[in-house]
């Protein structure tokens, strides 16, 4: 009975052994593996890391200029990251996010038109 009584009166005035987890998260080690993004602006759409990729995980389509990565499918190995000549390929420590459903992170280049296009002028008589 006593021994317990001792094991209650010191956790009592002790630090708790867990840390308080959403009010202090632990920073991440160096070279953790947690997601993986593009910059799709810089990107050129080569195919280099559709082609190192060992999981087939990324899809690159040049005419309509996307990029496509399964994430159920990357082993997040940073094969990708480390071919890419543009280094637009990032490897992020964050963990992606729970969804309710598969989803698959896409990216689009927007082609930007320029607004000083000449336009054409009529010749008047």
């Amino acid at each position: 009975m006593f021994g317990m009584v001792k094991n209650v009166l010191a956790n009592l005035i002790s630090r708790p052994s867990t840390r308080l987890y959403p009010f202090e998260k632990r920073p991440f080690f160096k070279g953790t593996r947690g997601s993986i993004d593009i910059e799709i602006e810089k990107c050129v759409f080569c195919g280099i890391c559709q082609r190192r990729c060992p999981s087939n995980a990324i899809v690159v389509d040049r005419t309509n200029k996307t990029w496509t990565l399964d994430p159920y499918k990357c082993i997040i190995c940073n094969v990708c990251v480390e071919s890419c000549p543009k280094k637009c390929i990032l490897s992020k420590q964050d963990f992606n996010h729970p969804v309710n459903g598969k989803q698959k992170l896409g990216r689009k280049q927007e082609i930007k038109q320029e607004e000083n296009q000449e336009k054409p002028i009529l010749a008047s008589k």
